[in-house]
């Protein structure tokens, strides 16, 4: 016999929640990486051609975000998809983090290959540029920032901002450093700096989704303190095939095989285990089996 606890996807919820947040984050990253692209081109500027890049993933990161939660939604009326298509969320942002990364990589490397011959920039449409982006990122961040707890997806998106954001600034440090004193390398330090700040945060998220993808127990939560506290619920002998995954940022599903006393009330002790994993564990869906116990109906240290 077995149990299984059914909730609504609280990512995919969350990310229902903050849709308008994210098409607004769009459109605000949209309009001005485009006139950041052209101000690179126009000022000579690899950091704020750097940051141009930067917003690029920003709005391909969100817009993947909404497709993949536009997705998961109509998947989830098929009768088929049992689960949905909740991973779509986490291959997104596993993508998001491998583009994100390429990006900074190319940016290394055309900085180092500057500082032998920097070419001049113009300082003044730079620094105005760069202060515009700034602005635009600050919006972008405020808007991103409620979903980013709830969301794996949108939390890419959010740290993406995150550090655009601060290459923005470094922008902004590398124009007046050139207007002010004429040394050209400002800029190709700028954007190794820029380059540098993103990639840790890329292989943290690109590691949180390939962990959800290999099925590896949250980081937050310890399988064995599970299995104690499922073997000390009143009428359990053991505790065995428990396995502990998430599915998609905010849901956590486990799966347990538990032996109980013959005299255990099977109701009891599903509606215990299943409270249990919620309350201590926040793990909302489980499917429990339950079995009886040996014939002999011994329930004692070697059942465990």
């Amino acid at each position: 016999m077995g149990a299984g606890h059914d909730h609504g996807a609280s990512a995919i919820r969350a990310g229902e929640r903050h849709r308008g947040r994210l098409w607004a984050a769009v459109w605000v990253l949209a309009a001005f990486m485009v006139v950041e692209a052209v101000a690179a081109w126009v000022t000579g500027s690899l950091a704020l051609l750097s940051d141009a890049g930067h917003m690029f993933t920003d709005v391909l990161g969100i817009a993947m975000a909404l497709a993949a939660i536009t997705a998961a939604r109509r998947a989830g009326r098929d009768p088929q998809r049992t689960f949905g298509l909740y991973r779509l969320e986490v291959l997104a942002a596993l993508a998001n983090a491998v583009l994100l990364s390429g990006v900074a990589v190319y940016v290394l490397v055309e900085a180092v290959s500057r500082f032998g011959h920097p070419p001049q920039v113009l300082a003044g449409p730079m620094l105005a540029v760069a202060v515009g982006g700034l602005l635009a990122n600050v919006v972008a961040f405020a808007l991103l920032r409620p979903g980013a707890q709830e969301s794996i997806n949108v939390r890419g998106a959010y740290l993406e901002v995150l550090g655009d954001l601060l290459g923005s600034a470094g922008v902004i440090v590398a124009a007046l450093v050139i207007a002010t004193t004429g040394w050209w390398y400002a800029d190709p330090i700028v954007a190794v700096v820029v380059g540098v700040l993103i990639l840790p945060r890329t292989w943290r998220l690109a590691r949180a989704a390939v962990r959800i993808l290999v099925q590896a127990a949250p980081e937050h939560l310890e399988v064995p303190a599970v299995r104690a506290r499922l073997a000390a619920l009143p009428g359990v002998c053991d505790v065995h095939d428990l396995h502990v995954w998430t599915l998609t940022s905010g849901m956590e599903v486990a799966s347990a095989h538990l032996t109980i006393e013959p005299t255990a009330e099977l109701t009891a002790v599903l509606t215990a285990a299943r409270h249990a994993l919620h309350d201590e564990f926040a793990i909302e869906h489980a499917t429990l089996q339950v079995e009886p116990a040996t014939a002999s109906g011994a329930c004692g240290p070697e059942n465990w």
